[in-house]
């Protein structure tokens, strides 16, 4: 089968087009004819791991520990990126009951990768369900992490009707899915923070407010808010303690040591709280992503589509900071079948 591989650590033009074998499953196991995949921003860190220094990182030195032990110190031990996916069951191992032959399917597959293939096996009870009926296969790839944690987010902080949530990286990964959710499946009233040329696109995720970072610091705006979510650790608690209601929350997503020594400073002292996130993905998270798609409380905005032959050019796009939506890519084997909108 066709891969994009990278052995080496680097820039996009480490992507490469190869042959591979193709995987079996095993008993419990399904095997994917993918057939679109995106690309996060999980996929151009880990492609760069090498210059990711603890520092740079965005937490803490055990996390950044344990993932070059993963994924690997000099060159990748995994060497196919790709966690999140759409496509069709192909085959099935003698003692799946969940799946069967020709069911579309979506899912992550995390830290493990592989999406970036013609095929992929995952566990029959790994993150993955029903491909929803309402989205295309480019569509269903770009949703499954961050509409999870999105959702995990929101129930974590109990938010309630007519709260006012501000969102720090709305226009990122996790950022739109928090903003969708929290107007529409919440309907709390949301503030997205983004750069200008992405604030259309945050407002048409039904933000109620979009606030341009690079001309205005949110928290000198003059508004407060129940919850600041920060997706990538961007601002301080003493700066965000300023424009928190009582009892507000700040939560971040990414975080360092000094925001988890709030987050138990606070516990303990004060009404205005951190929190540092860490969720897990389930399944059953995911089949209940898929209901709030059909429903219409969940989109997916596709910025551009990619063959697999061009990866390289994609994580190039997406390197640039100019992406509006999602990046996917969009294998030849379903040229049949209408992926991007």
């Amino acid at each position: 089968m066709k891969a994009i591989v990278y052995t080496e650590y680097g820039p996009p033009d480490v992507l490469q087009l190869k042959e591979v074998e193709k995987p079996n499953p095993k008993d419990k196991e399904i095997l994917i004819r993918v057939c679109a995949t995106s690309i996060n921003f999980g996929d151009t860190l880990v492609r760069n791991f090498k210059k990711i220094s603890p520092r740079k990182f965005h937490m803490p030195f055990l996390f950044w520990l344990f993932g070059k032990i993963y994924f690997g110190f000099r060159k990748p031990k995994r060497t196919i990126l790709g966690s999140e996916f759409a496509g069709e069951i192909e085959a099935i191992g003698k003692e799946v009951k969940l799946f069967k032959e020709g069911d579309q399917v979506f899912g992550y597959c995390g830290p493990s990768m592989g999406a970036y293939a013609e095929y992929l096996c995952m566990p029959e009870n790994g993150v993955v369900a029903g491909k929803p009926a309402n989205m295309t296969y480019a569509e269903a790839a770009a949703v499954p992490y961050g509409a999870i944690m999105a959702l995990n987010l929101l129930r974590k902080v109990n938010v309630q009707t007519g709260q006012r949530v501000l969102v720090n990286g709305a226009s990122g990964g996790i950022g739109p899915a928090l903003v969708q959710l929290a107007k529409s499946q919440f309907e709390a009233e949301v503030t997205g923070v983004c750069g200008a040329q992405r604030m259309e696109y945050v407002k048409s995720l039904g933000a109620d407010k979009v606030i341009d970072y690079t001309k205005e610091d949110f928290t000198n705006c003059g508004e407060t808010y129940d919850y600041i979510i920060d997706i990538l650790g961007k601002s301080s608690f003493a700066q965000c303690k300023r424009v928190l209601n009582p009892n507000g929350r700040c939560l971040y997503v990414s975080f360092k040591i000094k925001q988890f020594i709030q987050m138990i400073w606070t516990s303990i002292i004060g009404s205005k709280k951190v929190i540092c996130a860490v969720l897990n993905e389930k399944a059953e998270d995911l089949r209940f992503v898929k209901e709030l798609i059909e429903k219409g409380k969940i989109n997916a905005f596709i910025d551009r589509c990619y063959s697999l032959e061009q990866a390289a050019e994609a994580h190039r796009y997406v390197d640039g900071g100019h992406k509006k939506g999602h990046v996917v890519i969009v294998l030849e084997h379903n040229d049949h079948i209408r992926a991007c909108p």
